[in-house]
C-alpha cells in the first residue's frame, strides 16, 4: 500500500523492480532499508516528466534507454572529500619515493574529483613535477565526472588544505566563495565514464596503481570478487591496489599481497 503522505504512489513492487534494475544496469546491491532513499532519489524525476506513480516512471524507464543514465545517476550515492583515509596517499608517497615506476593511476570511482585531485596533488608534491605521471578518473556517473572534470569546489572544502594556493585558484566576483584546481594539475587527469559492470573495461595500459575505494560494499560477494579480479587485471605485477576501510578481499590472496590497511601489493 502506497504512503498517502508522499507525493507519488509507491509500493513494495516498485522498489523491487528498482531494485532488479539497478542490479542489473550498475551491479548494485540495494539493501530492504533502503526503500525510501529510493523514493526520495526518484522523485525529483517523476517530478520532471509530471508522472504519478514510481510504476509509470518505470514503464517510461524500460521504454527509454536514455533514462538509463539519469535513473543510475539518481541511485548512486556519492559521498566523497580530498584526503579522505590520509593513510592511502602517505602510502602512495613512500610507493614513489622507494623508486617504484609509478607513471599511470587508475582512480575508478571518482565522483565529484576530490580523490583524483588529491591523487594528482600527492604525485605532484613526491615527483615534484606535473607530468612525471597521468591518471585515469573514471565513475559511472555522469554528473559526478562533470563536477570533477570542472574542479570547481566550495571554499570551504579547499581551506582545509595546507596546500591549497600552490593548486586552486580562488574565485572573485560571481565566483567569490569557490576554488579551482589549476590548469596544471587538471591536465594530469582523464575522466572516463566507466561501468565496472562492463565485461571489458576500456583501460588499454597496464596500471603502477589502482584506487578503488568504497564502492564494494555496494556489490554482492560474487559480484565484488569478479570485479576486483576485472581491476587487478589492469595492475601490473608489484603495483598498488587501495581499498576502502570497510573492504577486504580475502577470496583474492593469489593475486594480491597485503601490505597496509586497507592497501595491496599484486603478486
Amino acid at each position: 500500500m502506497s504512503d498517502p503522505l508522499r507525493d507519488f504512489d509507491y509500493t513494495p513492487a516498485d522498489f523491487n523492480v528498482v531494485r532488479e534494475l539497478i542490479r542489473q544496469a550498475a551491479g548494485i546491491k540495494l539493501a530492504d532499508s533502503k526503500d525510501s532513499l529510493v523514493y526520495s532519489r526518484l522523485a525529483p524525476r517523476l517530478r520532471s516528466f509530471g508522472f504519478k506513480s514510481v510504476k509509470e516512471y518505470l514503464a517510461f524507464l524500460m521504454e527509454n534507454e536514455e533514462e538509463t543514465q539519469h535513473f543510475i545517476n539518481s541511485l548512486t550515492t556519492n559521498l566523497t572529500s580530498f584526503y579522505r583515509e590520509p593513510h592511502h596517499f602517505e602510502i602512495l608517497t613512500e610507493f614513489v619515493k622507494s623508486g617504484e615506476k609509478v607513471q599511470r593511476v587508475w582512480c575508478s570511482a571518482s565522483s565529484t574529483g576530490e580523490e583524483p585531485y588529491s591523487i594528482a596533488m600527492t604525485l605532484v608534491k613526491a615527483f615534484e613535477s606535473f607530468d612525471a605521471c597521468k591518471i585515469i578518473a573514471s565513475d559511472i556517473d555522469s554528473n559526478v565526472l562533470a563536477k570533477a572534470q570542472n574542479g570547481i569546489y566550495a571554499l570551504q572544502q579547499v581551506d582545509v588544505l595546507a596546500d591549497k594556493k600552490r593548486f586552486f585558484r580562488k574565485g572573485t566576483g560571481p565566483n567569490t566563495g569557490f576554488a579551482k584546481v589549476i590548469p596544471e594539475l587538471k591536465k594530469m587527469i582523464e575522466f572516463k565514464r566507466i561501468n565496472l559492470m562492463d565485461e571489458m573495461l576500456p583501460i588499454n595500459d597496464l596500471q603502477d596503481v589502482v584506487f578503488c575505494r568504497n564502492v564494494m560494499i555496494y556489490f554482492d560477494r560474487e559480484t565484488q570478487l569478479e570485479i576486483l579480479r576485472k581491476l587487478v587485471e589492469k595492475l601490473r605485477p608489484g603495483g598498488l591496489y587501495v581499498a576502502g576501510h570497510s573492504e577486504h578481499f580475502s577470496g583474492m590472496s593469489e593475486y594480491l599481497q597485503p601490505i597496509g590497511k586497507t592497501v595491496y601489493m599484486k603478486k
